[in-house]
């Protein structure tokens, strides 16, 4: 194992190397810098990731690095800061096709399996270890929990010391027809089809005005970036996500200590506002997400947080607040 770990920081160098790209003042503030790396091409063409950090990262400290939800880029400025004050280095990566490194050539969020994001992730431990971060805790939400997960069964020599789940994507939240039926149907389908579109863009945006500040969150963000109404899904979409949590539900050993957080209750989405959507998860199963989140490895650390929604650290304060007490204090003792 120890000479697993030297092949793979001798690999990750070799991404690092072939790579040339410099930090420039982020879109979030000037204390946040961003870097884009040209990867390469795939078959919609130019293909790029970003990373972002939060201020110069101070060496000796352990790393975090956040993983974007679908439909989703970086802009919870707060967590960095957390983490920073906290005593961490702070980076965030926005996936390809994703927030920052989306480009006019792409079909947003689009990809045909979610192993295409291993290179993003790679070359992001790869720039954080030249930056002289050696030990790096992977923090991914919902697809970015699903992605994070998938990767380090791939990766089990990666330099990962820990992996924070942020209410993660590991099954549908659907009724039993369209989990054990459709979905394998479409997945099927999308084999030789993928490009076939089977869901337009949502009619209700019940998710995005819990979350804005001008309905009835705290945050603001970019709705063209991260869109209220949604993005067409197509089968090939449907089809990477299907696989991957099948993959994941059959057999996943993720050595490094985990840490699986969801609400303590999920809430179906209607047409009609809700006041419980802001302290439910109404994206997810959040009986799914304990289910299958403790099978991810042998040293999974489970918690709910009461009034969650289904990004955690979006949350109304108090649930936000004790987000932020486990998440330290998880990290604080793990070694």
């Amino acid at each position: 194992m120890k000479y697993a770990h030297i092949l793979f920081g001798l690999l990750l160098g070799l991404v690092a190397s072939t790579v040339n790209a410099q930090y420039r003042t982020d879109m979030l503030d000037d204390n946040y810098q961003q870097q884009t790396f040209v990867m390469p091409d795939d078959y919609e063409g130019k293909t790029v990731c970003t990373l972002v950090r939060k201020a110069q990262p101070q060496a000796g400290r352990k790393a975090v690095l956040y993983i974007h939800g679908y439909n989703d880029y970086f802009f919870q400025a707060q967590l960095g800061d957390s983490v920073i004050a906290h005593g961490y280095n702070f980076y965030a990566l926005d996936l390809r096709k994703y927030g920052r490194s989306l480009l006019s050539n792409q079909d947003a969020f689009y990809c045909k399996s979610l192993k295409e994001y291993f290179a993003d992730i790679d070359t992001a431990i790869a720039c954080m270890q030249k930056e002289g971060n050696r030990e790096i805790i992977l923090m991914g939400h919902s697809t970015g929990g699903l992605i994070s997960s998938y990767y380090l069964k791939y990766h089990p020599q990666a330099p990962v010391c820990g992996l924070v789940l942020n209410s993660p994507f590991l099954d549908w939240n659907f009724g039993w027809f369209m989990e054990s039926i459709l979905i394998p149907s479409v997945s099927f389908i999308g084999k030789y089809f993928p490009d076939w579109i089977i869901q337009g863009t949502s009619g209700d945006a019940s998710y995005a005005k819990s979350l804005l500040k001008a309905f009835k969150g705290e945050w603001i963000f970019d709705t063209s970036l991260k869109m209220p109404l949604g993005y067409p899904k197509k089968a090939g979409w449907i089809r990477a996500i299907h696989t991957a949590q099948q993959d994941i539900q059959e057999s996943c050993a993720i050595q490094c200590p985990i840490l699986l957080l969801s609400s303590t209750r999920s809430y179906p989405e209607t047409d009609e506002w809700h006041d419980e959507y802001m302290s439910s998860d109404i994206v997810l199963s959040v009986d799914d997400i304990q289910k299958f989140g403790k099978r991810l490895g042998p040293n999974v650390t489970a918690r709910q947080i009461e009034g969650g929604i289904h990004d955690l650290i979006l949350s109304p304060k108090p649930a936000r607040d004790h987000t932020y007490q486990i998440l330290f204090g998880w990290l604080d003792s793990i070694k």
